[in-house]
């Protein structure tokens, strides 16, 4: 079952990356590139890697692609009104809805034949948010720690930069 997984998710990561480079639509392909992220966020849980899944879907899925269909909306205003007329919900709908379907289906099939592999408690545990921030603050400490400062350095400087031309402008 793993294995088919891994294949339908692999599939839709690079059906979905073609289809946003060859979109002409920019909305398009910002929802092309939502269903790449959430395809790889299914390899991750797939690998046992439910930490990077949950931060893949939250932080490119979410807050990074909100930004790029603010800024598509903000460069093409009129387009709006055509976009959501032209889109129908009930196609999206019955299209999670199918995949949801064939993906119960083949669970089912495969643990009734018995090809369901069973997983090892140790390799459960690697994914996990314990096993991430045990490596993290025991081997990686030090790129953590230097990463970290190199991010509050910019923090500030892009806050001092903004106020130096807010004060440039108010002259």
């Amino acid at each position: 079952m793993a294995t088919y997984l891994f294949i339908f998710f692999a599939v839709l990561a690079i059906a979905a990356a073609v289809a946003m480079v060859i979109s002409k639509s920019t909305i398009n392909s910002a929802l092309f590139l939502v269903i790449n992220m959430l395809a790889v966020a299914g390899v991750y849980l797939l690998l046992k890697a439910q930490f990077l899944a949950v931060i893949q879907v939250l932080v490119y899925g979410g807050a990074i692609m909100v930004l790029f269909l603010f800024v598509i909306m903000l460069l093409n205003i009129d387009d709006e009104a055509s976009l959501f007329q032209s889109f129908s919900f009930k196609y999206l709908l019955a299209f999670f809805l199918s995949v949801a379907v064939l993906a119960q289906l083949l669970y089912v099939i495969a643990g009734w034949t018995g090809t369901l592999p069973v997983m090892p408690e140790q390799m459960v545990a690697i994914g996990t948010v314990e096993a991430l921030a045990d490596e993290l603050f025991t081997t990686y400490l030090l790129p953590f720690e230097v990463t970290a400062i190199l991010l509050t350095a910019a923090v500030v400087g892009a806050i001092y930069l903004a106020q130096h031309k807010r004060e440039d402008i108010s002259q």
